[in-house]
């Protein structure tokens, strides 16, 4: 017994102690942060309000995770609400997303799209869904592209996601039947190893295709190009992330395999130009894209932000000089509104029209060049759910690509990290210690079953106009509510009557 209340005297003795150090400790601690914050000059708030200051940075870095979590309405936080993240979530998970009393969405919100039911709608036996009919992409190359999804993984380079991530995109867009874009960070073997379609996209700095000086190396250009699965190239002039800016990749990003694929040096910045130095003006930028095609037999198009659409038509007067064989096979139109790619904030906020005023500029100008059955387009930006997709369609879209959506299918939560290395779910980062939750057998899964989900959701829209799939959807099926509250059809807003190509009219 007296070796039982010894051995506790002296715990409480020992607890005592390390108490008295820690506080003193402690204290010791807010003495000298109070010396060090007192005493700066770079920061006025903990100089005023020594230790105490220093919570609101602490406060204002958590607030980007709690805010999404515990203060922000389902329709209110950006780039992404919550209703639009769950969504894909949910249907990444093969989980229900139908929702119950009724809408969260503020019908009354300038710029909401409206879809006009059909009084009858389309037939759909059993909820089957009629597939849409067949795309094809560069019908007079060697190589023609033939696909029939209505959604595809937009440009994201190795390098600015991870291996895991892109192994995850790979496999489950070979599941599905869409195609991936390999962004401008050159093609990698986990591009490959899925056995997807993939777009080959060539950025300013033409990485994987380069030359040391930085030209084109036709040579290594048709060895990307002799890969069956390469079906299409892209070149990319401009992103919606930052126009007039080149890609941006950090250099503890840059690792050995990332530099050896893009052909640069590992662990400093990849900064690609602002712009291709072979491309001037619309005449080289014909040239470029024969060059391409030559070398790759394979259909090929480019990547633009839109400001205007005056260089649009000169573009269309010089293909009709040449020849309709001249023109590119697509036009991928990015809206303005940022995307996966890290940016300075004047650019991703202020610089390039959004993909709501652009694709249905893009689109009429193609029109009245008479060159709309000729180049195809293709819509990019902040199109991750049906509706949002099924208004690209309406638009006068051919297809629609995303890249965000397919972020969020394969596990991203927006915590804001991407640029820095220190994403928290393996998406964007290539610290293992951050990857392991990203299984990218398990996530596959997830990418082939938001493809599904979105499809069949933008099948539902269109059987409620009244049409038998998505790329029958014209404008006159979408209304956009204005400032005074009233709803215009789109065909008002946007006159031009969105003759799509034959096959998109069976």
């Amino acid at each position: 017994m007296q070796f039982l209340q010894e051995l506790t005297m002296g715990g409480l003795d020992f607890l005592a102690t390390l108490f008295i150090f820690c506080i003193g400790a402690g204290l010791f601690a807010v003495v000298v942060l109070w010396i060090a914050d007192a005493t700066q000059s770079q920061d006025s708030i903990r100089h005023n309000y020594p230790v105490i200051g220093r919570f609101r940075t602490i406060f204002n870095r958590l607030g980007e995770f709690f805010r999404q979590y515990f203060f922000a309405l389902d329709r209110e936080e950006m780039p992404f609400n919550r209703a639009q993240r769950e969504w894909v979530y949910k249907s990444s998970k093969g989980a229900p997303n139908i929702q119950p009393f009724g809408s969260t969405l503020n019908l009354n919100l300038i710029g909401t799209p409206v879809f006009i039911n059909a009084a009858y709608p389309y037939l759909d036996a059993g909820g089957d869904h009629d597939d849409p009919p067949e795309l094809v992409f560069g019908p007079q190359t060697p190589n023609p592209y033939r696909t029939q999804r209505l959604i595809n993984i937009s440009a994201m380079s190795y390098g600015s996601i991870s291996k895991p991530a892109v192994q995850a995109l790979s496999r489950g867009a070979a599941q599905i039947g869409c195609w991936l874009n390999t962004g401008e960070g050159g093609l990698s073997p986990h591009h490959l190893e899925g056995g997807c379609d993939i777009v080959f996209q060539i950025g300013t700095a033409k990485y994987g295709v380069r030359n040391s000086d930085g030209s084109l190396s036709d040579e290594r250009l048709a060895e990307i190009a002799a890969h069956d699965q390469v079906k299409m190239i892209e070149v990319k002039l401009s992103q919606g992330a930052k126009p007039g800016k080149g890609g941006i990749l950090p250099g503890d990003k840059v690792t050995e395999e990332i530099a050896e694929i893009r052909g640069i040096p590992a662990g400093l910045d990849s900064i690609s130009p602002n712009r291709f130095e072979e491309i001037a003006d619309n005449s080289d930028l014909l040239d470029f894209i024969a060059r391409v095609r030559g070398v790759a037999n394979k259909p090929v198009g480019f990547k633009s932000c839109f400001g205007s659409y005056d260089w649009l038509e000169d573009l269309c007067d010089e293909i009709h000089r040449r020849g309709p064989d001249s023109a590119p096979d697509f036009i991928t139109v990015d809206g303005g509104e940022g995307g996966t790619g890290a940016a300075p904030m004047p650019l991703m906020d202020n610089m390039g029209l959004s993909i709501r005023q652009s694709l249905p500029g893009v689109v009429d100008t193609l029109i009245r060049k008479g060159l709309r059955d000729r180049i195809k387009v293709i819509a990019s930006g902040k199109l991750i759910t049906p509706a949002e997709a099924s208004w690209a369609y309406c638009a006068g879209a051919d297809s629609v690509n995303s890249a965000r959506g397919f972020m969020f299918s394969i596990g991203c939560i927006q915590a804001m990290r991407c640029h820095t290395n220190n994403c928290p779910t393996g998406v964007t980062t290539h610290k293992e210690s951050l990857q392991g939750g990203l299984d990218p057998e398990q996530k596959s899964k997830s990418v082939a079953n938001y493809v599904g989900r979105i499809e069949y959701g933008i099948g539902v829209i269109a059987h409620s106009c009244g049409v038998a799939h998505g790329r029958n959807l014209e404008r006159r099926h979408v209304r956009i509510v204005q400032p005074d509250g009233r709803a215009v059809p789109l065909s008002e807003i946007c006159p031009a009557a969105p003759a799509k190509p034959a096959a998109a009219a069976e």
